[in-house]
């Protein structure tokens, strides 16, 4: 009896651990780290994935190098222009007329160019102060900003108005007050140009004019009268008035 009690309360005791064996076996992880080929193999793939990253790099910078030179040039010249503050879209408006004016051929509005000069500029807003007072126009006590250039000879004698490009005529005022006879011209590629301070008109409204035709003759305006015979000349893109001088051949 005594020796089945022994052996049912063996039965029911838990095993005992045996002397020497660890409590936690070691995870996989840890066993893993444990040899000696994983860290050197842990650096080759390091190294490998920086020089990857590098070939990637020097690759990408070597298109740049080899992309064409005018976009370079252009994509520098749009940086800096914003860099400065400037207005590119204006810029490229002023380009974009001199190059249409240029291609049509636009001519001053006088037989022989050399035979007149400017005798009161074009008002640049960002012009100098000089600019800023040769350009004003004085009437009384009022004054305004020229927006075309006039042109006079040295001797002060009347000369002939060409057109300075061919068009049709869009308007003839006959000696209005202030400014002496008004003759528009509206050209192609919305560009119109404008001839005051004439002592005649020699077309009418509705002609069609080839370039240098002449149109009128240099006379006299109250509102410049200082200035002598003279022609006044403007040149609008768009309605926006151009200084004449960036679009007609240089003197």
């Amino acid at each position: 009896m005594n020796e089945q009690n022994k052996s049912s309360q063996n039965h029911g005791e838990a095993p005992k651990k045996v002397q020497g064996e660890p409590v936690n076996q070691p995870s996989s992880w840890k066993k893993l780290l444990s040899k000696r080929w994983v860290y050197p193999a842990a650096y080759v793939a390091a190294a490998a994935i920086i020089l990857t990253l590098v070939w990637v790099y020097q690759d990408t910078s070597q298109k740049n190098l080899t992309q064409d030179p005018a976009k370079v040039t252009e994509q520098s010249t749009t940086a800096s222009n914003a860099a400065a503050g400037k207005d590119t879209a204006t810029d490229a408006k002023d380009n974009a007329v001199e190059v249409t004016a240029n291609a049509e051929g636009m001519v001053w509005p006088v037989a022989n160019a050399k035979d007149v000069k400017v005798v009161k500029p074009f008002y640049d807003e960002n012009g100098t102060e000089e600019n800023h007072q040769a350009a004003m126009v004085q009437y009384d006590d009022t004054f305004t900003p020229n927006v075309g250039v006039d042109l006079a000879r040295a001797d002060d004698q009347a000369f002939d108005v060409k057109a300075a490009l061919g068009g049709k005529v869009t308007r003839v005022d006959l000696n209005p007050p202030l400014t002496g006879t008004v003759i528009e011209i509206t050209h192609d590629n919305n560009l119109k140009t404008v001839y005051q301070s004439l002592s005649d008109a020699k077309v009418k409204l509705g002609d069609t004019v080839k370039q240098g035709d002449t149109i009128g003759t240099a006379g006299r305006s109250e509102i410049e009268k200082e200035l002598g015979n003279h022609v006044h000349f403007e040149v609008y893109d768009n309605g926006t008035p151009v200084n004449p001088e960036t679009v007609l051949p240089k003197q």
